[in-house]
Protein backbone atom coordinates (compact mmCIF):
# COMPACT_ATOMS: atom_id res chain seq x y z
CA UNK A 1 0.00 0.00 0.00
CA UNK A 2 1.42 3.37 -1.01
CA UNK A 3 0.31 5.03 2.22
CA UNK A 4 2.16 2.46 4.31
CA UNK A 5 5.39 3.18 2.43
CA UNK A 6 4.83 6.92 2.84
CA UNK A 7 4.21 6.53 6.59
CA UNK A 8 7.40 4.51 7.00
CA UNK A 9 9.35 7.11 5.03
CA UNK A 10 7.98 9.97 7.15
CA UNK A 11 8.80 7.98 10.28
CA UNK A 12 12.37 7.58 9.05
CA UNK A 13 12.44 3.83 8.50
CA UNK A 14 11.40 1.18 5.99
CA UNK A 15 8.58 -1.33 5.91
CA UNK A 16 9.10 -4.73 7.46
CA UNK A 17 9.82 -7.68 5.22
CA UNK A 18 6.55 -9.54 4.77
CA UNK A 19 5.48 -12.14 2.22
CA UNK A 20 1.85 -11.98 1.13
CA UNK A 21 0.62 -14.28 -1.61
CA UNK A 22 -2.42 -16.24 -2.73
CA UNK A 23 -2.88 -19.93 -3.36
CA UNK A 24 -4.46 -21.05 -6.61
CA UNK A 25 -7.94 -20.97 -5.07
CA UNK A 26 -7.45 -17.40 -3.78
CA UNK A 27 -6.69 -18.29 -0.15
CA UNK A 28 -4.26 -15.77 1.36
CA UNK A 29 -0.89 -16.61 2.92
CA UNK A 30 1.20 -14.23 5.04
CA UNK A 31 4.61 -14.59 6.65
CA UNK A 32 6.96 -12.18 8.44
CA UNK A 33 10.41 -12.72 6.92
CA UNK A 34 12.27 -11.29 9.92
CA UNK A 35 12.19 -11.84 13.65
CA UNK A 36 9.65 -9.63 15.44
CA UNK A 37 9.84 -11.31 18.84
CA UNK A 38 9.42 -8.75 21.61
CA UNK A 39 8.89 -5.88 19.14
CA UNK A 40 6.23 -3.14 19.04
CA UNK A 41 4.62 -3.88 15.66
CA UNK A 42 2.32 -1.62 13.61
CA UNK A 43 0.36 -3.27 10.80
CA UNK A 44 -0.93 -0.69 8.29
CA UNK A 45 -3.92 -1.78 6.22
CA UNK A 46 -7.12 -0.03 5.19
CA UNK A 47 -10.15 -2.30 4.87
CA UNK A 48 -12.25 -1.18 1.89
CA UNK A 49 -13.89 -3.88 -0.25
CA UNK A 50 -13.10 -6.51 -1.38
CA UNK A 51 -12.97 -8.74 1.69
CA UNK A 52 -9.35 -9.75 1.04
CA UNK A 53 -8.22 -6.51 2.71
CA UNK A 54 -9.76 -7.34 6.08
CA UNK A 55 -8.69 -11.02 5.84
CA UNK A 56 -5.11 -9.97 5.05
CA UNK A 57 -5.09 -7.67 8.07
CA UNK A 58 -6.47 -10.41 10.34
CA UNK A 59 -3.84 -12.88 9.16
CA UNK A 60 -1.04 -10.37 9.73
CA UNK A 61 -2.29 -9.68 13.25
CA UNK A 62 -2.57 -13.39 14.02
CA UNK A 63 0.90 -14.12 12.63
CA UNK A 64 2.39 -11.29 14.69
CA UNK A 65 0.86 -12.57 17.94
CA UNK A 66 2.08 -16.10 17.19
CA UNK A 67 5.57 -14.65 16.59
CA UNK A 68 5.60 -13.39 20.21
CA UNK A 69 5.53 -9.64 19.60
CA UNK A 70 5.34 -7.34 22.61
CA UNK A 71 2.37 -5.43 21.15
CA UNK A 72 0.68 -5.20 17.78
CA UNK A 73 -1.30 -2.14 16.70
CA UNK A 74 -3.72 -2.36 13.78
CA UNK A 75 -3.30 0.89 11.84
CA UNK A 76 -6.50 1.16 9.78
CA UNK A 77 -6.57 4.48 7.88
CA UNK A 78 -10.03 3.62 6.50
CA UNK A 79 -12.15 1.37 8.71
CA UNK A 80 -14.48 -0.50 6.38
CA UNK A 81 -18.01 -1.55 7.37
CA UNK A 82 -18.27 1.55 9.58
CA UNK A 83 -21.55 2.61 7.96
CA UNK A 84 -23.30 -0.42 9.44
CA UNK A 85 -23.03 0.83 13.01
CA UNK A 86 -26.56 0.17 14.32
CA UNK A 87 -29.58 -2.04 13.78
CA UNK A 88 -31.78 0.42 11.92
CA UNK A 89 -33.90 -2.26 10.25
CA UNK A 90 -35.04 -5.77 11.19
CA UNK A 91 -32.71 -8.71 10.52
CA UNK A 92 -29.55 -6.75 9.67
CA UNK A 93 -26.01 -7.10 10.94
CA UNK A 94 -24.16 -4.48 12.99
CA UNK A 95 -21.11 -5.06 10.83
CA UNK A 96 -18.81 -2.51 12.48
CA UNK A 97 -19.29 -4.20 15.88
CA UNK A 98 -18.55 -7.56 14.29
CA UNK A 99 -15.34 -6.19 12.74
CA UNK A 100 -14.29 -4.75 16.11
CA UNK A 101 -14.75 -8.16 17.71
CA UNK A 102 -12.87 -9.96 14.95
CA UNK A 103 -9.91 -7.56 15.06
CA UNK A 104 -9.59 -7.97 18.81
CA UNK A 105 -9.87 -11.75 18.54
CA UNK A 106 -7.18 -11.83 15.84
CA UNK A 107 -4.75 -10.29 18.31
CA UNK A 108 -4.82 -6.50 17.92
CA UNK A 109 -3.75 -4.80 21.15
CA UNK A 110 -4.64 -1.34 19.90
CA UNK A 111 -6.39 0.36 16.97
CA UNK A 112 -5.21 3.50 15.17
CA UNK A 113 -7.69 4.85 12.64
CA UNK A 114 -8.93 8.06 11.04
CA UNK A 115 -12.35 9.74 10.71
CA UNK A 116 -14.66 6.89 11.64
CA UNK A 117 -18.07 7.22 10.04
CA UNK A 118 -19.55 7.38 13.55
CA UNK A 119 -17.55 8.28 16.66
CA UNK A 120 -19.43 5.74 18.79
CA UNK A 121 -17.72 2.90 16.90
CA UNK A 122 -14.78 3.47 19.25
CA UNK A 123 -16.98 2.01 21.97
CA UNK A 124 -17.41 -1.22 20.02
CA UNK A 125 -13.80 -2.11 20.84
CA UNK A 126 -12.64 -3.55 24.15
CA UNK A 127 -9.09 -2.40 23.37
CA UNK A 128 -7.73 1.17 23.14
CA UNK A 129 -8.64 3.14 20.01
CA UNK A 130 -6.74 6.23 18.85
CA UNK A 131 -8.91 8.29 16.49
CA UNK A 132 -7.17 10.72 14.13
CA UNK A 133 -8.78 13.56 12.16
CA UNK A 134 -8.00 14.57 8.58
CA UNK A 135 -9.39 18.04 9.31
CA UNK A 136 -5.89 19.09 10.34
CA UNK A 137 -4.69 18.48 6.77
CA UNK A 138 -7.66 20.17 5.13
CA UNK A 139 -7.71 23.17 7.48
CA UNK A 140 -3.99 23.72 6.87
CA UNK A 141 -4.66 23.62 3.12
CA UNK A 142 -7.43 26.22 3.23
CA UNK A 143 -5.46 28.36 5.67
CA UNK A 144 -2.67 28.51 3.09
CA UNK A 145 -5.19 28.91 0.23
CA UNK A 146 -7.93 31.04 1.82
CA UNK A 147 -11.37 31.50 0.28
CA UNK A 148 -13.21 34.72 1.04
CA UNK A 149 -16.93 34.77 1.75
CA UNK A 150 -16.82 31.05 2.62
CA UNK A 151 -19.63 28.88 3.99
CA UNK A 152 -18.95 25.35 5.21
CA UNK A 153 -21.79 22.93 4.44
CA UNK A 154 -22.63 19.60 6.08
CA UNK A 155 -24.22 17.33 3.43
CA UNK A 156 -26.35 15.60 6.09
CA UNK A 157 -27.19 15.82 9.78
CA UNK A 158 -24.45 13.33 10.69
CA UNK A 159 -21.77 15.69 9.35
CA UNK A 160 -22.83 18.78 11.29
CA UNK A 161 -20.26 18.30 14.05
CA UNK A 162 -17.45 18.04 11.49
CA UNK A 163 -18.73 21.05 9.53
CA UNK A 164 -19.01 23.15 12.68
CA UNK A 165 -15.37 22.38 13.50
CA UNK A 166 -14.24 23.47 10.01
CA UNK A 167 -16.41 26.58 10.22
CA UNK A 168 -14.85 27.60 13.52
CA UNK A 169 -11.26 26.98 12.43
CA UNK A 170 -11.66 28.72 9.08
CA UNK A 171 -13.77 31.60 10.39
CA UNK A 172 -16.50 30.70 7.88
CA UNK A 173 -20.28 30.53 7.88
CA UNK A 174 -22.17 27.27 8.45
CA UNK A 175 -25.06 25.57 6.67
CA UNK A 176 -26.37 22.04 6.39
CA UNK A 177 -28.53 19.98 4.09
CA UNK A 178 -31.60 18.07 5.18
CA UNK A 179 -31.83 14.90 3.11
CA UNK A 180 -33.57 11.56 3.23
CA UNK A 181 -32.27 8.22 2.00
CA UNK A 182 -35.05 5.99 0.61
CA UNK A 183 -32.55 3.15 0.09
CA UNK A 184 -28.79 2.49 0.23
CA UNK A 185 -26.66 4.73 -2.01
CA UNK A 186 -29.67 6.90 -2.89
CA UNK A 187 -30.12 10.37 -1.34
CA UNK A 188 -32.76 13.00 -1.91
CA UNK A 189 -32.16 16.65 -0.97
CA UNK A 190 -35.05 18.11 1.03
CA UNK A 191 -33.93 21.52 2.38
CA UNK A 192 -30.83 23.70 2.71
CA UNK A 193 -30.64 25.33 6.12
CA UNK A 194 -28.39 28.38 6.14
CA UNK A 195 -27.45 31.18 3.76
CA UNK A 196 -25.41 30.12 0.72
CA UNK A 197 -26.53 32.62 -1.92
CA UNK A 198 -23.60 34.73 -3.10
CA UNK A 199 -21.16 32.57 -1.10
CA UNK A 200 -18.32 30.24 -1.93
CA UNK A 201 -19.24 26.85 -0.51
CA UNK A 202 -17.13 24.05 0.98
CA UNK A 203 -18.87 20.70 1.53
CA UNK A 204 -17.16 18.50 4.14
CA UNK A 205 -17.74 14.78 4.70
CA UNK A 206 -15.87 11.73 5.96
CA UNK A 207 -16.33 9.57 2.86
CA UNK A 208 -17.70 9.61 -0.66
CA UNK A 209 -18.93 6.33 -2.11
CA UNK A 210 -21.16 6.63 -5.18
CA UNK A 211 -21.04 10.46 -4.90
CA UNK A 212 -24.82 10.75 -5.11
CA UNK A 213 -25.16 12.77 -1.90
CA UNK A 214 -22.20 14.98 -2.78
CA UNK A 215 -23.21 15.81 -6.33
CA UNK A 216 -26.89 16.29 -5.49
CA UNK A 217 -25.82 18.67 -2.75
CA UNK A 218 -23.59 20.59 -5.17
CA UNK A 219 -26.45 20.99 -7.66
CA UNK A 220 -28.84 22.16 -4.95
CA UNK A 221 -26.30 24.66 -3.61
CA UNK A 222 -25.69 26.13 -7.06
CA UNK A 223 -29.45 26.42 -7.58
CA UNK A 224 -29.62 28.35 -4.29
CA UNK A 225 -27.07 30.86 -5.59
CA UNK A 226 -23.69 29.53 -4.42
CA UNK A 227 -20.83 31.15 -6.36
CA UNK A 228 -18.63 28.06 -6.34
CA UNK A 229 -18.60 24.60 -4.78
CA UNK A 230 -15.60 22.76 -3.42
CA UNK A 231 -15.63 19.64 -1.26
CA UNK A 232 -13.43 17.56 1.03
CA UNK A 233 -13.67 13.95 2.06
CA UNK A 234 -11.25 11.80 4.01
CA UNK A 235 -11.99 8.46 2.37
CA UNK A 236 -12.47 8.49 -1.44
CA UNK A 237 -14.22 5.15 -1.97
CA UNK A 238 -15.62 6.43 -5.30
CA UNK A 239 -17.41 3.30 -6.47
CA UNK A 240 -19.83 2.72 -9.32
CA UNK A 241 -20.81 5.96 -11.10
CA UNK A 242 -18.89 8.23 -8.69
CA UNK A 243 -16.25 9.51 -11.11
CA UNK A 244 -18.73 10.31 -13.85
CA UNK A 245 -21.07 12.03 -11.40
CA UNK A 246 -18.24 14.20 -10.09
CA UNK A 247 -17.10 15.09 -13.61
CA UNK A 248 -20.66 16.06 -14.60
CA UNK A 249 -21.36 18.01 -11.39
CA UNK A 250 -20.81 21.71 -10.63
CA UNK A 251 -18.09 20.77 -8.11
CA UNK A 252 -14.94 22.74 -8.92
CA UNK A 253 -12.56 20.71 -6.77
CA UNK A 254 -12.72 17.66 -4.50
CA UNK A 255 -9.93 17.32 -1.95
CA UNK A 256 -9.36 13.81 -0.61
CA UNK A 257 -6.69 11.96 1.36
CA UNK A 258 -4.74 8.80 0.57
CA UNK A 259 -6.38 6.55 3.20
CA UNK A 260 -7.81 4.73 0.17
CA UNK A 261 -5.95 4.73 -3.16
CA UNK A 262 -7.81 6.33 -6.05
CA UNK A 263 -9.03 3.90 -8.70
CA UNK A 264 -8.09 6.44 -11.39
CA UNK A 265 -7.00 10.10 -11.58
CA UNK A 266 -9.38 12.99 -12.18
CA UNK A 267 -8.68 16.64 -12.93
CA UNK A 268 -11.27 17.60 -10.32
CA UNK A 269 -9.75 15.45 -7.53
CA UNK A 270 -6.67 16.49 -5.54
CA UNK A 271 -5.05 14.11 -3.05
CA UNK A 272 -3.49 15.31 0.23
CA UNK A 273 -1.40 12.80 2.16
CA UNK A 274 -2.08 11.87 5.79
CA UNK A 275 1.22 9.97 6.07
CA UNK A 276 2.73 12.63 8.34
CA UNK A 277 -0.13 12.45 10.86
CA UNK A 278 0.03 8.65 11.01
CA UNK A 279 3.82 8.64 11.32
CA UNK A 280 3.65 11.08 14.24
CA UNK A 281 0.83 9.14 15.88
CA UNK A 282 2.78 5.89 15.59
CA UNK A 283 5.81 7.55 17.17
CA UNK A 284 3.67 8.81 20.07
CA UNK A 285 2.07 5.41 20.63
CA UNK A 286 5.49 3.74 20.59
CA UNK A 287 6.84 6.17 23.20
CA UNK A 288 3.58 6.29 25.19
CA UNK A 289 3.03 9.99 24.53
CA UNK A 290 -0.33 11.71 24.13
CA UNK A 291 -2.13 11.53 20.76
CA UNK A 292 -4.60 14.34 21.47
CA UNK A 293 -1.76 16.88 21.36
CA UNK A 294 -1.68 16.37 17.58
CA UNK A 295 -5.00 18.18 17.31
CA UNK A 296 -4.71 20.89 19.98
CA UNK A 297 -5.49 24.32 18.51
Amino acid sequence: MALARAVAERYGTGLGNVTIKSFSDGELYVKYEQSIRGEDVFVIQSTPPPGDNIVELLLLLDAAKRASVKRVTAVIPYFGYARQDRKDRPRVSIASKLMANVLSKAGADRILTMDLHADQIQGFFDIPVDHLYASRIFVDYFTENPIENLVVVAPDVGSIKMARSYSKKLGAGLAFIDKRRPKQNVAEIMNIIGEVSGKHVLIVDDLVDTAGTLTNAAVALKERGALSVQATCTHPILSGPAYQRIEDSPIDKLLVTDTVPLRKPSQKINVLSVAGIFAEAIQRIHTNDTISALFDD
